[in-house]
């Protein structure tokens, strides 16, 4: 036969195997994604229920308020269950004490009916103490000093894109307030929004460590640094008209460092995130073998201002 008729039948028998290799790398391809989607339940251990400590004084007016919920399950997404019939006290370094009663039997705990009532003193120690059944636990912290905040002002901003939230263009807040002279003062930075404090998401927290964000920085007793005077300025651009400002809490060392881990937890992600563990809390149980507590027991002085941004007053962009 010609030549050219076995050339053409071995292209032909070439390209079948072409053609056959090809749907079988399609064929895995297929098997292997398509095995992805498969669902698998993981098995997880129930652990032990454990009582969680929300509790937060400050030297302003007011109820204070102290919560007590149970630990749940991780896939738990029922609200928490609260913890009841529990004796709950607050005793500062010079033999006050100060009773929390949970009169709407729900686990939160309050001192105080008054607005004139006045629980935290700016250099004074409190013990927390709680009885739950048999076991007794107890917390101890401070309430340290907290500068005065200057000013807040806020400058106008146009974002290059479309945000996700808020508006394109807009105005961007920030405070100023100096640290105190004398290395090792800690802070946390709320935004003041609309005249409540305003911290919806973990990776929002802003602490600072004198001026800065850490122990590393020589800040001591400077103006916030910038980074940190704009963290009021959170998600989305702020609009003409709103109520802007700021609440500085100051912390002890310890409550910078919980919230800290906190913040790390909650950015923890991507394909080298890390398994997510109960962070250390500063509540003890007398009986080292009982029951463990997780959640915090914290006290802070506050110092706040705000403002309504007016377009007239806004610093111009920096551009």
């Amino acid at each position: 036969m010609p030549e050219k008729y076995w050339m053409m039948k071995d292209f032909l028998k070439n390209v079948k195997v072409r053609k056959a290799a090809v749907s079988m790398l399609c064929a895995a391809a297929c098997f292997f994604f398509t095995s992805c989607e498969d669902v698998i339940d993981l098995e997880t251990q129930t652990g032990p229920e454990q009582m969680v400590v929300d509790g937060w004084i400050t030297n302003e007016a007011g109820p204070q308020t102290i919560k007590l919920t149970w630990s749940a399950n991780y896939f738990n997404n029922n609200a928490p269950k609260p913890v009841l019939n529990a004796e709950v006290t607050v005793t500062d370094n010079l033999g006050k004490t100060f009773e929390f009663e949970d009169a709407d039997a729900n686990g939160t705990y309050v001192w105080g009916t008054s607005s004139a009532d006045t629980l935290g003193q700016t250099g004074r120690t409190y013990t927390l103490k709680i009885k739950n059944g048999a076991e007794m636990y107890s917390a101890v912290t401070e309430i340290k000093r907290v500068p005065t905040v200057d000013s807040v002002v806020y400058r106008n901003e146009k974002l290059p894109f479309e945000p996700d939230k808020g508006p394109r263009e807009g105005f961007v807040a920030q405070f100023y307030a100096r640290d105190f002279a004398g290395s090792g003062d800690t802070y946390w930075i709320k935004p003041f929004v609309g005249g409540k404090a305003v911290v919806d998401k973990a990776v929002n927290i802003s602490i600072a460590y004198d001026a800065a964000f850490n122990s590393g920085a020589a800040t001591d007793g400077l103006i916030f640094i910038l980074p940190l005077r704009e963290s009021i300025t959170t998600d989305s651009l702020y609009s003409a008209g709103a109520s802007v400002g700021v609440e500085l809490h100051s912390i002890t060392n310890e409550t910078f460092e919980y919230l800290n881990q906190i913040r790390e937890q909650a950015s923890n992600g991507g394909l080298f995130a890390t398994p997510i563990t109960n962070i250390r809390s500063n509540v003890i149980n007398a009986n080292p073998d009982g029951s463990k507590a997780l959640g915090f027991f914290g006290a802070s002085a506050v110092s706040r201002k705000e403002t309504v941004i007016d377009p007239a007053k806004a610093r111009p962009d920096d551009d």
